[in-house]
């Protein structure tokens, strides 16, 4: 019997999806590289049932519960008061068009249509998936994923995720599922430090990697269920805060999209899959220079006053720095972290003649003018919060809860999003700003809004945040936004289409940095990684490590400086000077180019390389002893260099030594570390 069906095709992948033959839903034809389509589905294991249902054992794309009631559903809906919980639809037509496909489906005594889209990325590996609910009645949606995603794995699944916390970001974290349930998610109104909203599947018995990442910067949630007869299946999507949303009679509401991506050449090859995705995502803008940036917290903290900054900035701009960013303590009442949020004003006795000036000198050193903020807090203290306490997240009659001496602003609020909107016009409008750092740094925590009634607090709020972000994209389209919550607490797609750096990590240390970067380029793109040369110390690895491995570490993404330039030597800052002229030699290709990564931060050695036209760029990097012994007494430490062409001959630019594409592919590049020399950055010419 012949049933419909329908394939999207990327520029290396095809993902096929038919009409189930055992009942109303769409399921898993087939997913992997081109032509993978053509032959009997390799996944047709739904008729194999015993003692659950055909829906509960079908690659199904996306199915309720009511027609999937024992092993996980994305759709959990019921009328308001609770009753006639479950969804039981029917198929009500498709709709294909060039790399897009829309399938609905319709429940006739809930009122309820369900439309499942699926959307191809020019350019890229990727295809979005999303769904849209519109009901005739009203209904409370207790769950309402994205989608689900089946893996089709022949052995036990190896799942790659991204763990940690504040400082530790990005760990890559890794774990076979022959059975039972994997789940990660945040409910912190972020994505939060713990987890990020980001999976890869292997087979045990391929190299091929499946992935997946959810854009939403609220709650979250991705769950991987080893089903029996050995499926995988994903369900990912957002988590009401008030544990359901309701769908009001007429109303569409549509879920965050998840993007899905499949690479054959395994996780190395899926994190350029995401690389690639990432620059559709920059659009023009990453054709913008990422400028050298010298941000001046760790060197001041909150001792803020326009003659240390110049100092610092005078400095900077001796070294090569191109760009000036005034971190935290610059507006009035903010003498430490207990006052101050909410009153975007510059402090005038720390600028006493005026902050204009201030800016205006900053720029006479030809540095671009960068300043932080945090548009989502307010200290008790400040005159916002006195004529504006409504304008916080509360719950009445209960005590509202500090963290890090602060409130959060409910964002969600219209005219707490024009407050904001109005605060960064006017101090875009009045002094000349090319660099903003929007920060977060506390969760919601009593979150709630007196007489609200049953608002979806956490998609107003992620609304709010887009919106703003929206509104500097299109009203001041030439200022940089930098996005932070507290390090990487808040990065994903959504954020990364509106900003053009995040920062991965508010821990700067040489060997902690390392660790949070291997795993962040697992995900996402060297062009969106800010990274800075700082003199912290380690804080889980507290070897030390040399000025040339800082800055060749930080040279992996957007180079910034944040050490306090008034105690290094002019040894050193010739030292940096001379870094960061060859970073600005390159960055064209670390940020255009197609990376690799070259081992990880366990083995001796490890590096990233790039590739873009005839250049080859590798930041080598030692992770190990530096007591001057070699890993093997007279011979070299080598990274193998992949992607080449073996017939081709490759000159080190440096020093004058060619290789030939086979040479590096098959024994590698040679570095010999020593105490002294625990970095380098080699620069290949093929010829």
């Amino acid at each position: 019997m012949t049933y419909q069906r329908w394939t999207l095709r990327t520029e290396k992948t095809s993902y096929t999806v038919r009409l189930s033959p055992d009942g109303p839903w769409a399921e898993l034809d087939a997913w992997g590289p081109l032509g993978v389509e053509d032959g009997p589905c390799a996944l047709d294991w739904s008729r194999r049932t015993h003692f659950i249902t055909p829906a509960d054992a079908a690659p199904a794309e996306y199915l309720p519960y009511g027609l999937r009631p024992f092993t996980g559903s994305e759709l959990v809906a019921s009328r308001p008061d609770g009753e006639d919980r479950g969804v039981w639809w029917e198929f009500a037509g498709a709709e294909a068009d060039e790399g897009a496909l829309r399938l609905a489906f319709h429940d006739e005594q809930s009122g309820l249509r369900t439309v499942l889209h699926y959307e191809t990325v020019p350019g890229t590996d990727v295809i979005l998936r999303w769904a849209e609910f519109t009901a005739t009645h009203e209904l409370r949606l207790e769950r309402l994923d994205s989608a689900a995603v089946n893996i089709p794995i022949c052995g036990v699944a190896r799942l790659t995720y991204l763990t940690g916390q504040w400082s530790q970001e990005f760990q890559r974290t890794q774990l076979d599922l022959p059975r039972g349930t994997f789940t990660i998610g945040s409910l912190q109104g972020v994505p939060g430090h713990a987890y990020a909203p980001w999976l890869a599947v292997q087979d045990g018995v391929s190299p091929a990697a499946y992935g997946i990442t959810l854009a939403w910067p609220g709650n979250w949630h991705i769950t991987a269920e080893a089903e029996p007869g050995g499926a995988l299946r994903v369900r990912a999507g957002r988590v009401p805060y008030e544990g359901a949303v309701l769908l009001a009679p007429g109303e569409t509401l549509a879920t965050p999209q998840l993007a899905c991506a499949f690479s054959s050449e395994g996780l190395d090859g899926l994190s350029r899959v995401w690389h690639r995705y990432e620059r559709h995502l920059s659009g023009e803008r990453l054709h913008r220079p990422r400028k050298v940036l010298y941000n001046s917290w760790e060197a001041t903290g909150f001792d803020v006053d326009a003659a240390g900054q110049l100092e610092l900035a005078k400095t900077a701009a001796d070294i090569g720095a191109e760009l000036f960013v005034v971190d935290d303590g610059w507006f009035t009442g903010r003498g430490d972290d207990t006052g101050g949020l909410g009153d975007w004003w510059p402090d005038p006795a720390a600028f006493p003649q005026g902050f204009d000036q201030f800016v205006a000198d900053v720029r006479a050193l030809g540095l671009d003018f960068g300043l932080w903020i945090e548009p989502e807090a307010v200290s008790p203290g400040s005159r916002l919060y006195a004529e504006h306490p409504e304008w916080v997240y509360r719950i009445e009659g209960r005590p509202g809860r500090l963290v890090r001496n602060q409130l959060l602003l409910d964002l969600g609020r219209t005219d707490v999003q024009d407050f904001v909107i109005g605060t960064l016009d006017r101090l875009l409008g009045t002094y000349d700003i090319s660099y903003l750092k929007w920060d977060m740094n506390r969760p919601p925590t009593e979150r709630g809004r007196p007489g609200a009634g049953r608002a979806d607090l956490d998609a107003e709020h992620v609304a709010g945040y887009l919106r703003v972000l929206d509104h500097l994209r299109s009203t001041h389209p030439d200022v940089t936004v930098e996005g932070c919550a507290g390090g990487g607490g808040r990065i994903e797609h959504a954020t990364v289409a509106r900003t053009d750096v995040v920062w991965p990590s508010d821990n700067t240390a040489p060997l902690d940095r390392l660790s949070v970067q291997y795993g962040f380029l697992h995900a996402h793109a060297p062009h969106i990684m800010s990274s800075w040369v700082t003199d912290a110390p380690g804080v889980f690895d507290p070897r030390p490590r040399s000025l040339a491995f800082r800055f060749v570490n930080a040279m992996c993404g957007v180079l910034g400086i944040g050490a306090d330039l008034r105690t290094w030597t002019p040894e050193q800052r010739a030292e940096a000077a001379w870094w960061i002229g060859r970073y600005k030699e390159v960055r064209d290709v670390i940020h255009q180019g197609e990376a690799r990564l070259l081992g990880t931060p366990d083995e001796p050695s490890c590096g990233v390389q790039y590739d873009a036209g005839d250049r080859t760029v590798v930041a080598a990097l030692s992770t190990g002893r530096l007591d001057g012994a070699p890993l093997v007494p007279g011979r070299k430490d080598r990274l193998r260099l992949r992607g080449l062409e073996p017939a081709a001959g490759y000159r080190d630019t440096a020093t004058g030594t060619t290789y030939s594409g086979a040479h590096l592919l098959h024994y590698g590049l040679p570095f010999a570390w020593s105490g002294d020399h625990d970095a380098d950055l080699i620069v290949l010419l093929r010829e």
